[in-house]
């Protein structure tokens, strides 16, 4: 089958369910209804909260072939998952599915419970590290899914993905499961990835290490929609939180392309009264919004709001009177879990809410503008995030592709040269995103415009903005660097790239072990 990108998708992948090929970004309508667990009932006087989390196993009970999932809020300083799986292994269970948000290298031990046949699938958003490595070798039979932010959300609430046990790791909880991420030494700040799975798992575990008076307040998700809750010594160390650079870039190329993505924006005619944004959390992306905070001051303007996930960066914006909202699915950095323990204005957000393309308006679509950012773009703006040059899994969409087809304007900001090898290519190893929902390529050498975006060509040129053909950038970057070898891969098919909507818009094949 051949999709919308030109993609041949196989009609059986091992381990996954009916192949759907992409047919565009807006091309599919649902025709399904949202699942519900099942309904459940608790006496007076009995009590959630166990002794230990093999208590939990034994409660549900915890079987062979049983959905596991997890959210990613701590990021590099997760503790739950690897102590789940390290109990799965002691109990003798096998075959289970790990539907974990983002796998990061602090989960290498799961390498060793896939050798063992614990662990035979797993689902998530993005992939780093070890885990990731060995997924790319061909560890596991079955085919790992890759979902974005918005597509999880909407998996699990229309039933593609069913859970069985929910494990969430919550800073602060109370008995009778009423739990936060704002409170306790483990805070991490919004726990917006973990919402449909408390709202649509047949059971829910809460696991934490502190344990507050009943009722816990706030409580982010409620004891309605939890079974059981552990107390363990540490769930999870905030300092993972911070995986990546929070600050802004000081390389000269980053700043110049970040200073042309805000001069883009701002050629758009987007920064006005209302204005709202997103970035990401690396250096360059938080420059563009250092110099988007720059043409809003010089101008007076106040902004709506900032989505998606949170740094002190957007803080700082949100307390200046910049933006009058943050809208939060993660903390990316400890400044930002302290502001939305604190400030009525940073609110905190489901995945669903931010990104599921199958509800009635998700808040991408209200996006004026978004900073993305690629490891590989082609000449028809499709984008890869997923892959590096080597063919081997190091990320993932997240929301990349749920922000890009909300937002009015979509940006990648990336460097002409990427490791010594030219970003632009004829096509990319792996579409993530679909160029359809690329609007402009800003690099130090040059902005390209998505052809059939002719009314932002006509505005960055009547600004000045040095815009140039897309097939131009790539030849200027293979002058400088040469052309690319091509990347030989297996037959083996080793992930699913899903689109928001659920349907594949690629997939990635075995590398060399």
């Amino acid at each position: 089958m051949i999709n919308a990108v030109g993609r041949e998708i196989p009609e059986r992948i091992r381990g996954y369910a009916e192949a759907i090929p992409f047919a565009g970004a807006f091309a599919t309508n649902p025709s399904m209804r949202r699942q519900a667990p099942a309904v459940k009932k608790i006496r007076p006087g009995e009590s959630k909260l166990l002794g230990s989390l093999e208590e939990a196993f034994a409660k549900i009970p915890v079987t062979n072939g049983m959905t596991l999932s997890f959210h990613h809020h701590f990021r590099n300083g997760d503790k739950l998952v690897n102590m789940v799986l390290d109990i799965a292994a002691r109990l003798g269970l096998r075959d289970l599915k790990i539907a974990l948000s983002s796998v990061f290298p602090v989960h290498a031990p799961m390498i060793g419970h896939m050798k063992t046949g614990v662990v035979t699938a797993l689902d998530t958003n993005y992939m780093s590290g070890p885990v990731a490595q060995a997924v790319s070798r061909g560890i596991l039979e079955n085919a790992v899914v890759l979902r974005t932010h918005g597509g999880r959300a909407r998996a699990i609430e229309c039933g593609q993905l069913t859970i069985d046990v929910a494990f969430i790791a919550a800073p602060a909880a109370d008995d009778y499961g009423n739990l936060n991420g704002v409170q306790g030494p483990a805070a991490c700040g919004s726990l917006g990835y973990a919402f449909p799975d408390a709202e649509f798992a047949a059971h829910v575990v809460a696991v934490t290490d502190y344990l507050a008076d009943y009722p816990l307040s706030p409580a982010a998700i409620e004891q309605t929609k939890v079974d059981y809750v552990v107390k363990v010594d540490q769930v999870g160390d905030p300092a993972g939180i911070v995986s990546g650079t929070t600050k802004i870039t000081k390389d000269p190329v980053g700043l110049k392309i970040a200073a042309g993505a805000a001069q883009v924006i701002n050629a758009a005619g987007l920064i006005q009264n209302g204005f709202s944004f997103q970035t990401g959390a690396g250096g360059a992306s938080l420059a563009t919004a250092h110099f988007v905070r720059r043409i809003m001051e010089e101008q007076n303007i106040s902004g709506s709001f900032v989505l998606g996930g949170i740094t002190g960066y957007m803080v700082e914006m949100l307390e200046c009177g910049l933006f009058k909202k943050l809208l939060d699915v993660q903390g990316f950095d400890l400044a930002a879990v302290r502001s939305i323990a604190a400030n009525p204005n940073h609110r905190e957000i489901s995945a669903g809410f931010y990104a599921s393309p199958f509800n009635n308006g998700c808040a991408v679509n209200k996006l004026d503008a978004v900073i993305l950012g690629a490891t590989e773009i082609d000449i028809d703006f499709n984008v890869n995030v997923a892959t590096g040059s080597d063919g081997v899994i190091m990320g993932g969409s997240g929301g990349h592709a749920d922000a890009a087809a909300g937002a009015k304007v979509a940006i990648v900001a990336a460097n002409l040269l990427r490791g010594r090898l030219p970003i632009i290519v004829d096509k990319v190893h792996t579409v993530t995103t679909p160029g359809e929902t690329i609007d402009v390529l800003v690099t130090e050498r040059g902005i390209a415009v998505n052809p059939a975006r002719t009314d932002l060509q006509e505005k960055l040129a009547s600004a000045g903005l040095p815009v140039k053909d897309i097939h131009e950038l790539k030849l200027l970057a293979e002058a400088i660097a040469g052309v690319p070898d091509q990347l030989i891969t297996g037959d083996k098919v080793i992930a699913v790239v899903e689109y928001r909507d659920g349907t594949v818009i690629d997939v990635i094949r075995q590398v060399e072990a």
